[in-house]
């Protein structure tokens, strides 16, 4: 007899739960602090406040590489802006990527594995950004840390393709389709910013993938010697 009233959480891996949790958990506050629910009139600001002080910034990024000095504080910026968002919107569609890419790849990869993809990416995503553009808005949002899982997905199916003896570019086809479509938003926005981290989040998230993947490092060196 079937239990219809197992959690469909069950089937998700906790550290890809606990993710999407504090994202939105984060974008739950921010709303209710909008709506004068939390922080009384101070907390319709508490967005802003947390974008100035965690958002990566490429005024802040210039400064550091001028003066040749990289304060803890500001360097935290790298880790702490994909967990803010820009709205309810931006966050939900974070957290929906982390629970659908998180869970094929947590699957296989190990929590660390899982947690240093999605980060490495998002500060490989933000150093893109801010040393090959010049852009006056702040960085924020998970994407770059999505693209990354991206990479690992895409890793993933690029292996079983391997295996089964497929073509390999098949498994480039889901970031081929989301790039394609942000390429065309950059172009009626006038921004590429985004484009910018999520590739770099992306090729971060797929080169990561050959060290913290099981068996990934012993099957990077096996393709090398067969080169």
């Amino acid at each position: 007899m079937e239990n219809h009233n197992v959690s469909p959480f069950n089937a998700l891996p906790p550290v890809v739960v606990a993710l999407a949790a504090v994202i939105a958990g984060l974008e739950v506050l921010f709303q209710l602090a909008t709506a004068g629910v939390l922080g009384g009139q101070g907390g319709i600001g508490w967005r802003l406040a947390a974008i100035q002080d965690y958002a990566v910034l490429d005024e802040v990024v210039d400064w550091m590489l001028a003066n040749g000095r990289y304060p803890p504080d500001q360097l935290l910026r790298f880790l702490t802006y994909p967990l803010i968002h820009g709205g309810f919107v931006h966050a939900a569609f974070v957290v929906v990527f982390v629970l659908a890419i998180g869970k094929m790849v947590a699957e296989v990869f190990s929590p660390l594995a899982f947690v240093t993809v999605f980060w490495i990416s998002a500060i490989v995503g933000a150093l893109g950004y801010t040393l090959l553009l010049d852009s006056p808005y702040p960085l924020i949002g998970g994407y770059p840390g999505v693209y990354g899982l991206i990479g690992a997905f895409t890793f993933l199916m690029w292996v079983d393709a391997s295996r089964r003896g497929d073509s390999r570019m098949r498994a480039f086809g889901l970031i081929g389709a989301l790039l394609a479509i942000q390429l065309l938003f950059g172009v009626i926005q006038g921004d590429f910013g985004s484009v910018t981290a999520d590739l770099s989040g992306f090729v971060a998230g797929f080169l990561l993938s050959f060290v913290v993947s099981p068996g990934g490092w012993r099957r990077a060196l096996d393709r090398l010697r067969q080169r």
